[in-house]
């Protein structure tokens, strides 16, 4: 799905708190390689037998994987891959579900990795859980699309994509959060995530993709199309936040 210039859906249920839960014993329904034949995923190097097969509560969640790579260093940047899943907090048969986040299994060098959204807010800001989110299409920002992670990448809402807290944000409850996410997403597309990692022993796993440390340039968003002229990015913010 294409969105429109400026498209805002109803805001998320919110940017929520960091508490995640695993469930090991799921199963997911198996990734059609074939689908990520996008150029930029080497299809070869990924360990198809950490695939799962099974039954989803969604199809964007069918091709969840149970085995991660460990691609993140400790830092903000940017993952470019492809898109292999969608995991929301209904979808217990996939790995390391989270109850507050929307997860992004993403491909790239020969691993998946994990980018971790927010979808409900713990009212660090203010006192409305919903997230504020909008679906803004802009001209292409930073360095072109290359599978990979590109550690030190930056994005700012307000200098780089005139997006301002003030304008084409709504607030969002979970539930249509994640709808409004979701519908927009494709398996085996190609896709980019601005996030933060802590590396090390999390090297698997990336989040913070919302507005966030203001003036160093290091908020996070997804990027949908990244290889068009004028990508869609999905931008986040918390209640009280303003730029």
């Amino acid at each position: 799905m294409r969105w429109p210039l400026v498209w805002v859906v109803f805001a998320l249920s919110a940017c929520g708190s960091s508490s995640s839960l695993e469930d090991d014993g799921g199963d997911a329904g198996a990734l059609d390689v074939g689908a990520l034949d996008v150029g930029a995923l080497d299809v070869g190097a990924l360990d198809v037998g950490a695939l799962d097969a099974g039954t989803s509560t969604s199809t964007l969640a069918a091709g969840c994987v149970s085995q991660f790579g460990r691609l993140f260093t400790a830092a903000f940047g940017r993952l470019d891959g492809t898109l292999v899943a969608v995991v929301a907090p209904a979808d217990r048969q996939c790995t390391l579900v989270n109850n507050d986040h929307l997860v992004l299994e993403i491909a790239a060098r020969g691993g998946v990795m994990r980018v971790v959204v927010n979808i409900l807010s713990d009212g660090r800001n203010g006192t409305d859980t919903r997230l504020r989110f909008q679906a803004l299409e802009h001209e292409a920002v930073g360095p072109p699309f290359a599978e990979g992670w590109h550690p030190g990448v930056a994005l700012d809402y307000p200098s780089m994509l005139d997006a301002h807290s003030t304008g084409g944000f709504v607030p969002t409850a979970m539930p249509e959060l994640i709808e409004a996410v979701e519908s927009g997403l494709v398996i085996g597309a190609p896709i980019s995530a601005y996030a933060t990692s802590s590396g090390g022993s999390r090297a698997d796993s990336a989040h913070l993709v919302h507005r966030n440390n203001p003036g160093q340039s290091q908020d996070g968003a997804l990027v949908v199309r990244p290889t068009a002229a004028r990508p869609t990015y999905l931008l986040f913010h918390f209640d009280g936040d303003v730029f």
